[in-house]
């Protein structure tokens, strides 16, 4: 068996509940597994068009998704137990807001340039999901880069001068080129694509798969 480390690129966005609950359960499943691994994330935003002021949560999906309430408040509630499984907290609230994040992934483009990509990307999704931080705000995203221990200066420079803007959009156009049209979506040593959250069951499958076991 070879003993490179398996090549995972996950394709995502922080406002995205199932991509925290993916990771997770994919993360459950490598250390289950003892899988060396190594992890590539993407850009993906669910809202390009999103206005700088964000849209309430439940009005967002209700006209997004066409659920009703009822159905609304069952898929948070299943985020929720999932999540509280996971060891991850979703704090859900009415008045949550959703954002564009085209900015936070120039933040992690940068972030990912200093070998802390991965960190910033769990900060951000506890940021938004947890304490119910406005990632469309630049000066709370410098806030939580510098609360991992980058600077809060240059942070703050790259996202009001946008230098990474151009290399975010080519990152984007390169997996909706290669189909990529919702997340998580996660290719396995560039060759098998898995699309959702599978749950921790199905991604020990897929691991175990992926080492000829």
């Amino acid at each position: 068996m070879s003993q490179h480390p398996l090549r995972i690129d996950i394709i995502s966005d922080v406002m995205c509940p199932w991509c925290i609950i993916g990771y997770r359960q994919l993360a459950q499943a490598l250390k289950d597994t003892g899988t060396p691994h190594e992890i590539h994330w993407h850009p993906f935003e669910l809202n390009p068009d999103m206005p700088a002021e964000g849209q309430n949560m439940r009005e967002h999906v209700a006209e997004k998704y066409g659920s009703t309430p009822e159905q609304s408040a069952q898929s948070r509630a299943q985020m929720k137990q999932l999540g509280d499984a996971l060891g991850f907290e979703f704090a859900f609230s009415d008045d949550k807001r959703m954002h564009n994040t085209f900015a936070t992934h120039q933040l992690l483009h940068w972030a990912g340039e200093q070998g802390r990509k991965h960190d910033l990307k769990m900060a951000l999704f506890t940021a938004h999901f947890t304490h119910h931080r406005d990632l469309s705000d630049i000066k709370v995203l410098a806030d939580i880069a510098s609360e991992i221990g980058l600077d809060h200066d240059e942070a703050l420079a790259v996202l009001e001068d946008g230098r990474f803007a151009n290399a975010v959009r080519e990152q984007e156009r390169f997996w909706m080129q290669q189909g990529i049209r919702g997340v998580p979506a996660a290719v396995f040593n560039k060759k098998h694509l898995v699309t959702g959250a599978q749950g921790v069951e199905n991604y020990t499958h897929i691991l175990g798969q992926l080492k000829g076991v």
